[in-house]
C-alpha cells in the first residue's frame, strides 16, 4: 500500500495520504481547510508587524469608520464584550488605538487610531494586497473573485454588500 494517495478528483489533495472524500462534500470542512492556508499566510507576512487576524480587522474597520465604540466593532466582528475589552486594551498598550470619550454622549467611549496605528494600518495593507497570493495561486482572478463573492454571501447569510 502506498504511503501517499493520488488525488481522487481533479484538484482534490489527499494530506497525509488519508482518504478526505467524506469530509471533502462539506462546505465547512473545506472552508476550515483554506482557511488554515490563509491564516499561515497572514501570519508569516503581517505577524512580524504584532498583528493578529483580529488586531488587523479592527485597525482597518478604524480606519474606515472613524468614531466608533467597542460595541460596534465586536458586533461587526463577532467578538463579545469582554474579549473585545482586552483585544482593545492589548491596542492601547502597543500604542495603535486609543478610548476617547465621546462629546455627543458623555457615557460613550470611542475608540480611535493614534498616528502610530494610522501608520500600522498603511504598512499592514500595503502587505494585505498581496499577501494571499500564494495560497490562492491556483485560481484565476475571476475565480478569487468568486470565491470571495460567495463566502462573503454564506457569512453574512445574504447577497454581498456593494
Amino acid at each position: 500500500m502506498s504511503t501517499t494517495a493520488a488525488p481522487r478528483a481533479a484538484g482534490e489533495l489527499q494530506p497525509a495520504g488519508l482518504d478526505h472524500s467524506h469530509l471533502t462534500q462539506l462546505v465547512g470542512y473545506a472552508a476550515s481547510r483554506a482557511a488554515l492556508e490563509l491564516r499561515k499566510a497572514f501570519t508569516r507576512h503581517l505577524g512580524p508587524l504584532g498583528l493578529k487576524v483580529v488586531d488587523y480587522s479592527i485597525l482597518v474597520l478604524l480606519a474606515s469608520n472613524p468614531g466608533v465604540n467597542q460595541k460596534q466593532l465586536g458586533q461587526a466582528l463577532d467578538v463579545s464584550a469582554p474579549n473585545m475589552a482586552i483585544t482593545l486594551d492589548r491596542l492601547v498598550e502597543h500604542g495603535w488605538v486609543e478610548r476617547v470619550r465621546s462629546t455627543e454622549d458623555r457615557r460613550a467611549m470611542l475608540i480611535h487610531l493614534t498616528d502610530a496605528g494610522r501608520d500600522l494600518v498603511r504598512r499592514a495593507e500595503a502587505i494585505a494586497a498581496t499577501m494571499e497570493q500564494g495560497a490562492l495561486r491556483m485560481l484565476s482572478a475571476a475565480e478569487r473573485a468568486l470565491l470571495l463573492e460567495l463566502l462573503l454571501k454564506v457569512a453574512w447569510g445574504r447577497g454581498t454588500r456593494r
